[in-house]
């Protein structure tokens, strides 16, 4: 069979780094893991091919390549994932989908001929089996979590790697804790399940044999859930790994903030090449910790945390939320201190929202306060809940915390103060590629000339150039982050 593989585009967001991707001349800043995953796992003897349409359009002549088309998406992509299944079934092609839209309502989308939701470990096969016998069902459903040792190695070589500013790969599903609005535990659980050491080695070799040289992202949901195969087994194993080819990536991933209790858990994961690590922090409201079931943030300073990650030579991402039922109009000016004061220079501040699947959807189904579908963007100021605090005073304090962080002037100090802290143990090579040469003179034309903030721009310029020339890429990095995060909330100024 011809199998195609299809990804949605991704709506300008935080997390899709648009407007800063053409800096660098990039179409799209992660790849389709789910879909490159499930390629590995199609019939050897079938054709395949996978277009992510953030990469390239779809054409006609693709789909009437095809017997059999595969789509995966986030929430986000709801309404351009229709859209695309749509056009699909107007070429007569059969249609399989899944992926976490699919699995958090399967019953929006009635032009899919078949869902093979949850994890495809074990429907995918399912439905491959009954296909096989001319006699598949529309929807494939589990409530079992499959062992991830038996997944195969990602089709890394379907994708077209040149045209993404980051790689991806999965160390492990599910999250020892149990945040209220966290959708993880209800689709993954709450055992944190591990692919080997062997496995992640041999994924990595697959992305080195592509040619691959730059930014990899672990996208597990707590990269430190099983802290000691971590300190015993995969550290150790991958730092020198990546010695011995002489550090080809940098690693970035996801943990709670009680990394910064494990001072050799830190050490490990700097000397295996990690440098950036996103962090839920949500609120410095200890009462909002609490309703939140967040307990692995209460009773700590936050912000010594952040700094004492910071002190091991890797960069903190943030998530923050506003719209707690025990938030007061104070949690404004709170999380604007706290950001400014921690130099997290990519603060992903957010609307409270409940998607399905989580213990807070449930929670507000029985107070009756669900008010609209979850859309997975909180850059269009969206809630689909009745709040406790007035619903305009929460999206106008939101608003002002957006402005408050990304206007030029703040943005640029915070980021002078992240980088004024910064430390690296473990100094990495430097690799110069063309497209960070494009990038940098890029930004002097875009950032140095044209856009307002000029002024910060070039301060920040020359202090890293001159005072810390260590940071100087990173500078123009963040740089360019602003700009995009300007774009995205249409700030001026």
């Amino acid at each position: 069979m011809n199998a195609l593989l299809l990804y949605p585009e991704m709506p300008a967001t935080f997390w899709s780094f648009k407007y800063a991707l053409k800096f660098i001349s990039k179409k799209s800043s992660h790849p389709p893991l789910g879909l490159a995953t499930i390629a590995a796992m199609l019939p050897e003897e079938w054709n395949l091919k996978l277009i992510d349409l953030n990469i390239r359009t779809l054409k006609n002549k693709d789909l009437e390549w095809a017997d059999i088309v595969f789509v995966s998406a986030m929430s986000i992509q709801e309404k351009l994932a229709k859209k695309l299944i749509i056009r699909c079934k107007e070429h007569h092609k059969t249609v399989v989908a899944g992926g976490p839209l699919f699995t958090e309502d399967f019953q929006k989308f009635p032009e899919v001929d078949h869902l093979v939701l949850n994890e495809a470990e074990i429907t995918l096969n399912e439905f491959l089996s009954d296909l096989l016998t001319g006699n598949p069902k529309r929807v494939y459903t589990t409530h079992h979590f499959p062992d991830i040792k038996n997944s195969k190695i990602p089709a890394y070589e379907l994708l077209d790697i040149k045209k993404y500013a980051v790689m991806s790969l999965q160390l492990s599903r599910g999250c020892p804790y149990n945040c209220e609005f966290c959708q993880i535990t209800g689709l993954f659980g709450r055992k944190v399940r591990l692919k080997s050491t062997g496995q992640i080695l041999a994924e990595l070799t697959k992305l080195f044999e592509c040619k691959w040289r730059g930014d990899v992202f672990f996208v597990d949901d707590n990269f430190i859930g099983n802290r000691s195969f971590l300190k015993n087994d995969l550290l150790p194993a991958l730092a020198s790994w990546m010695k011995a080819r002489k550090y080809p990536f940098r690693f970035i991933t996801e943990a709670s903030i009680n990394l910064a209790d494990d001072e050799s858990l830190m050490t490990l994961m700097e000397e295996a090449g990690f440098k950036t690590v996103f962090v839920g922090i949500e609120t410095p409201n200890e009462a909002s910790l609490v309703e939140c079931n967040k307990h692995q943030n209460k009773n700590r300073d936050l912000l010594e945390s952040v700094r004492k990650i910071q002190e091991y030579g890797m960069f903190v991402m943030g998530g923050f939320i506003v719209g707690f039922d025990h938030d007061t109009p104070s949690i404004f000016n709170r999380q604007i201190e706290f950001i400014q004061k921690s130099g997290i220079v990519s603060a992903m501040v957010g609307l409270l929202n409940a998607p399905k699947k989580t213990r807070l959807y449930d929670r507000l189904i029985r107070e009756n306060r669900i008010i609209d579908e979850f859309r997975g963007n909180n850059t269009d100021f969206a809630m689909n809940f009745i709040p406790k605090m007035n619903k305009e005073e929460l999206q106008k304090g939101y608003e002002n915390i957006i402005h408050a962080i990304y206007s030029c002037k703040p943005y640029y100090e915070r980021v002078k103060e992240s980088l004024s802290k910064y430390k690296s143990k473990t100094r990495l090579p430097a690799r110069i590629k063309f497209s960070q040469i494009k990038a940098l003179f890029r930004s002097i034309m875009v950032l140095g000339f044209i856009r307002k903030g000029r002024r910060y721009y070039w301060k920040l310029f020359f202090w890293s150039l001159f005072r810390k020339p260590s940071t100087f890429a990173y500078a123009v990095t963040y740089s360019i982050y602003g700009y995009h995060f300007r774009r995205v909330f249409n700030i001026r100024r």
